[in-house]
């Protein structure tokens, strides 16, 4: 239970040891096994693919590098969590605008409440509302009649015209 194995009849020639796991990450080993010399491998380290390679005495000992997280942790509760959701927010403002309505509207002169209370007779039919809003904001009360437009003759009807040059 101590994690250890051997290998036994393992040809000559150059191996690669990598270890698989879920958990942790592992160094690759790259051995060569010389027909001479089978009983002392040349045991070459790669801690990662591209990192500097260093010789390891055998017999290996291979430890973990790191370890893999999978998952992030699960952030825990926050009150003011709550008031990042836009619902929450324009709820909260709808609250407000209808507890601060009533208090704005006994603060009002007697003439502003009766102006309010037209306006709000004339959104009951659009047209009447939008012809006193643009008569609001023109300023006149009533419409004016446009003004006569005066007829001039025309070459084509017999009249004179009289033409200038561009320096006159």
């Amino acid at each position: 239970p101590d994690g250890s194995f051997v290998f036994f009849r393992v040809p000559p020639g150059v191996h690669l040891l990598d270890v698989q796991s879920r958990e942790h990450h592992f160094s690759q080993v790259k051995i060569q096994l010389l027909e001479e010399a089978m009983d002392v491998p040349k045991c070459i380290e790669y801690i990662y693919p591209g990192a500097p390679k260093q010789a390891i005495p055998h017999p290996l000992e291979l430890t973990a590098h790191a370890s893999y997280e999978y998952y992030e942790p699960r952030q825990g509760f926050s009150p003011f969590s709550i008031l990042k959701n836009p619902m929450l927010l324009m709820m909260l403002v709808s609250v407000g605008g209808m507890v601060m309505m009533p208090k704005m509207m006994e603060g009002l002169d007697p003439d502003q409440k009766e102006q309010m209370q037209k306006q709000m007779a004339m959104q009951q039919d659009p047209s009447k509302m939008l012809t006193q809003m643009f008569q609001d904001m023109t300023g006149s009360g009533e419409e004016a009649a446009p003004p006569p437009i005066e007829k001039k003759a025309s070459s084509k009807a017999g009249g004179k015209t009289s033409r200038r040059g561009k320096r006159d």
